[in-house]
């Protein structure tokens, strides 16, 4: 099984990243999950480049559509910025509302805090008007502690590792027909 983690956060060691480089520490045998690392090369969303002819679209917009189409499922974690998603993740959701690989993909929620609820239900509504099959038991909330800058410390950690475990599992139980 192939998963692709969308982090809605460009800060270098972003407790959102860090949370999904930690679920691909936990991953069992027979799940792969890839870190998408290209939201900040994607430009800003314009309806003129998203008409369904491939050479109008941009590169790096062309490659994070075929990585999803490639993905079993996607976990997405994001923070909250002024009670809302961060533009640029914004921006990157508004490039797949035209495509074809994102609707009906298997989505699973993560934050990393539980002050993130704005972003939380935005992301939830406009996932759900993407058409994403979001997996709710595997959609948590882990709280990754202040100053955590590596995955290693949350995948060590046993309080935060079995809830990542958990989460994963159900996603994979969930998504395991589709996949197969």
């Amino acid at each position: 099984m192939h998963l692709l983690a969308l982090s809605g956060s460009l800060r270098r060691g972003s407790s959102n990243t860090v949370l999904l480089e930690a679920m691909a520490g936990v991953a069992p045998d027979g799940i792969a999950i890839e870190l998408y690392t290209g939201l900040a090369e994607l430009p800003p969303f314009n309806p003129d480049l998203d008409t369904g002819d491939e050479r109008l679209l941009p590169a790096s917009v062309a490659e994070l559509r075929a990585r999803i189409g490639a993905a079993d499922g996607l976990l997405i974690s994001t923070p909250e910025y002024a009670h809302g998603l961060p533009g640029s993740f914004k921006n990157a959701l508004d490039w797949l509302v035209g495509s074809v690989e994102f609707p009906g993909k298997p989505v699973a929620v993560l934050m990393a805090s539980s002050r993130a609820t704005y972003a939380r239900a935005q992301l939830l509504e406009i996932l759900s008007t993407m058409s994403a099959s979001i997996v709710g038991e595997a959609c948590a909330t882990i709280e990754v502690p202040r100053g955590v800058e590596r995955a290693a410390e949350l995948v060590d950690d046993s309080t935060i590792a079995p809830t990542l475990r958990t989460s994963l599992d159900a996603f994979a139980a969930a998504i395991a027909p589709r996949a197969a």
